[in-house]
């Protein structure tokens, strides 16, 4: 019989044991060979392990922490077909957000250099 964590395989043909009782005068009948083994569960085996120990691609990508500052980020573009409805400038600037539920359009905010500020839902 041999053991791994808390599962116990038959050292004959390697099925899985059944259930430990915890009392090594227990024994385990394998139901694949037929053979009999000593419970060996009193002797516990305590495990510790860290996210590290199993690495995934997915862990990876979650760990790389990014610092954005707001101030840099260029979001707004310029929309050269529209015009201010204050001053009738054409080429207002824009930027779009999802202010709603994924399954519904984007919100474009519209900054005009004038002040004039308006949305439009897409």
């Amino acid at each position: 019989m041999s053991a791994i964590g808390s599962l116990i395989f038959c050292t004959d043909c390697g099925n899985l044991l059944p259930a430990s009782k915890g009392n090594e005068k227990n024994i385990l009948p394998c139901d694949c060979c037929g053979a009999e083994h000593h419970d060996q569960a009193w002797k516990t085996v305590v495990t510790k392990t860290k996210p590290s120990d199993f690495p995934s691609a997915l862990r990876q990508k979650l760990s790389i922490v990014q610092t954005v500052e707001r101030h840099k980020i260029q979001t707004e573009r310029i929309d050269a077909n529209t015009d201010c409805p204050k001053c009738g400038v054409r080429g207002v600037k824009y930027s779009e957000v999802q202010q709603r539920s994924a399954d519904e359009g984007s919100t474009i905010i519209y900054n005009c250099d004038c002040g004039e500020r308006w949305t439009m839902n897409n």
